[in-house]
């Protein structure tokens, strides 16, 4: 397999490692056979006249065993290999650079699409106790983001595009290879237990090729993973969220990040289309078709914790009231800053002070550790430089420093 031309860019940082990717870059013509779910496979198959059996086989080998030579396929005919190999690809991203972690967190950065393409970034975050047990990868669904929240970097990017399925599984894939690249292939494994489609993009802005990515990481064909460890966040497109209730059976979280409609126009402006009323109550009709084996039992409840924005106490009493009939785990996220960021991040004892408020009422609370610092990995961080090219974060800053000398006039 031929290697991939690494091309460096200034907004990536010096601690970055240039790679190459093992997937080969055919022609364009090239049917690629990454992103494909289980049915399109079949179909295809049975196009070439073969038996719809094969697209199993062949899946195994891409998403089990991570091989893209098709001569590797070794239960499949010679003479179908060849076919393969005349008008099939298996195409990755190309990678372009990965950073490592002191603290066990990898990224990726991704170049999409032909040409020069985009860039974009996925992250793996293992189990905090380092055992190795859990691995948690976040996927990215879009090249940049429409929906512009204010404390979010990749928002700052503007929009570009949608990604395609071969686009966002194979952040999953080639998260899984780089842990298996020098293993024997009859000894790989998949790695990575849990995904959660939080990165680069609105998930459900990207509805049709995020839907057919999350088949494949159940489709036991593929990567087998159990629904529970399958988690979809949103900010809030309370159409689609309605429209995934009927057509997958995975985990909800929701950014929400405000406990009330007028700032939460503020930090997440689609809540001007979709207010808060609206969006709870998409979220109790996801969990409504509950059952023992479903992964709604519960919606998790993101909440990024911005000092003297939306972490005081009438805040937490606030979101008490909203969640009060919603089954919830919430996760408390201190705020990691980016350049021209109009927000510091909440003191450690007002996000202690925030939970205990919030587990006392009942409610399981976490606070997230934050990960992969050093790598501008952690959550919110995924633009490696931002191009402020708004007034808005100096408007905000102002905001911000209105609200925290109101907060220290009434102390």
């Amino acid at each position: 397999m031929s290697s991939a031309v690494v091309v460096s860019s200034e907004n990536l940082d010096e601690k970055q490692q240039s790679v190459s990717t093992p997937v080969v870059h055919a022609a364009d013509k090239k049917v690629n056979l990454l992103g494909m779910s289980r049915a399109e496979l079949e179909k295809f198959f049975e196009d070439l006249g073969e038996k719809k059996f094969r697209a199993g086989q062949v899946m195994k080998w891409i998403h089990q065993f991570f091989v893209t030579d098709f001569a590797e396929m070794t239960n499949i005919s010679g003479k179908l290999r060849e076919k393969l190999e005349k008008i099939c690809e298996i195409k990755a991203p190309e990678v372009v650079h990965r950073n490592y972690s002191k603290d066990g967190t990898r990224k990726w950065v991704f170049r999409v699409g032909d040409g020069e393409g985009s860039l974009v970034e996925t992250v793996l975050i293992p189990a905090e106790d380092k055992t190795g047990a859990r691995k948690t990868l976040c996927i990215s669904s879009q090249v940049g983001c429409a929906l512009d929240c204010s404390f979010c970097s990749t928002g700052k990017q503007g929009f570009q595009r949608d990604l395609t399925p071969a686009e966002i599984i194979g952040q999953l894939w080639m998260a899984n290879y780089s842990y298996m690249e020098d293993v024997p292939v009859a000894e790989r494994e998949r790695t990575v237990t849990n995904v959660v489609m939080m990165g680069m993009g609105e998930p459900l802005l990207n509805y049709d090729a995020v839907l057919s990515s999350m088949q494949l990481m159940l489709d036991d064909f593929a990567y087998g993973m159990s629904k529970r460890r399958v988690t979809l966040s949103t900010s809030g497109v309370v159409p689609k969220i309605d429209q995934l209730a009927q057509d997958i059976d995975v985990a909800l979280a929701i950014s929400l990040h405000a406990p009330n409609d007028e700032l939460r126009n503020e930090l997440v402006p689609i809540n001007k289309k979709y207010p808060l009323e609206q969006l709870i109550a998409a979220c109790q009709r996801y969990l409504a078709k509950d059952g023992n084996e479903s992964a709604r039992r519960h919606v998790t409840i993101e909440y990024v914790m911005l000092d003297g924005v939306n972490d005081q106490p009438e805040h937490a009493q606030q979101l008490l009231k909203l969640l009060k009939n919603l089954p919830s785990k919430i996760n408390l996220i201190p705020f990691n800053p980016f350049p021209h960021a109009p927000y510091g991040r909440s003191s450690r004892n007002r996000i202690i002070a925030f939970q205990k408020t919030l587990s006392d009422a009942g409610f399981v609370c976490t606070i997230r550790q934050t990960r992969g610092d050093d790598i501008d990995a952690a959550c919110g961080q995924l633009v490696g430089q931002v191009a402020d090219r708004t007034r808005r974060a100096e408007q905000w800053k102002k905001k911000v420093a209105q609200r925290q000398e109101i907060l220290r006039t009434q102390g």
